[in-house]
């Protein structure tokens, strides 16, 4: 077992899972996420990164696995990303452990690094809401809900909040702010997308950046994406066509140790000791690992 207890939050890892529970004051978009587990067949690696006073630990999950990651397509700050662990210097150490924890982990279970053709965790829990600008956007599994506030457009208001069931939803995107530009999360309907800008769009919140709770928009995203009744969930990309991500479908119950399989990968590291891919601190490291199982 390993763990790292910090004011950003805990991480611990039991050989399996990667179990992570935000700290008390973490971005509210970690809090709106909660508690998450991570299996270790979800990893594509983990590091270290230290700095001047301590550094950051920072999971690094196959493409398609999260939903949360897809819906943020690579624009979640360090602040806001539930996969990065600020590190006080006094436990680099620790981190440092914890890193080797968990690629031994994955040398022994060889998973791969490429993309997956499911998500692997399950999406934020529900009922979901979020967002800001000019409404909040809420979700309970089956109807997406846009409650609009005074700031909103006139063009929005005018027919009341927004509620449209998932059936009639075809994607969604959402774009944070970035600098003078306002972001939005917008809402794909099935019958074609809608030409209007966000801000008069009865599909789209606006995003304005005033404060961190806008990021939540990002969970409410994920939330829908995950249960898309498609068999490819649409979330547009930044430019060109949308890219595409799969529906999830119930992951695999990981098998139980079997004699022969790990017999096998003692074969296979020696091998990968012998041609040079392991040093022998690595492969005596991840023996000890195998032979504890036998």
């Amino acid at each position: 077992m390993a763990e790292i207890i910090q004011r950003d939050g805990t991480w611990t890892f039991d050989g399996d899972t990667v179990r992570i529970v935000p700290g008390g004051k973490a971005h509210p978009v970690r809090t709106a996420l909660g508690e998450l587990a991570v299996p270790v067949q979800a990893l594509a690696g983990i590091s270290f990164e230290p700095e001047r006073k301590g550094g950051r630990l920072r999971l690094r999950l196959r493409a398609g696995a999260c939903p949360v990651l897809r819906a943020a397509d690579g624009r979640l700050k360090d602040g806001a990303d539930p996969y990065v662990l600020t590190v006080e210097k006094d436990r680099t150490g620790v981190a440092e452990y914890f890193v080797d924890e968990v690629r031994n982990a994955l040398l022994i279970e060889q998973v791969p690094e490429g993309p997956v053709d499911r998500f692997l965790l399950p999406g934020p829990s529900l009922p979901v809401s979020g967002g800001g600008g000019d409404g909040t956007a809420s979700f309970d599994g089956e109807t997406v809900r846009l409650t609009w506030n005074w700031k909103a457009e006139e063009s929005k208001t005018a027919s009341g909040p927004a509620s449209f069931p998932l059936a009639r939803i075809s994607g969604v995107r959402w774009l944070p702010s970035i600098g003078m530009e306002n972001g939005y999360l917008r809402f794909e309907p099935v019958d074609g997308p809608v030409s209007a800008p966000p801000k008069y769009d009865p599909y789209s919140l606006e995003l304005w950046g005033l404060s961190k709770k806008e990021y939540t928009a990002v969970v409410v995203a994920a939330a829908v994406l995950v249960r898309l009744p498609q068999a490819h969930a649409a979330l547009d990309a930044p430019a060109g066509p949308p890219a595409l991500a799969k529906a999830p479908a119930p992951a695999a119950a990981p098998a139980a140790d079997d004699h022969d399989v790990l017999l096998r990968r003692l074969r296979e590291l020696g091998e990968l000791h012998r041609s040079g891919v392991l040093t022998d601190e690595e492969f005596s490291t991840a023996k000890q690992a195998i032979l504890s199982r036998m």
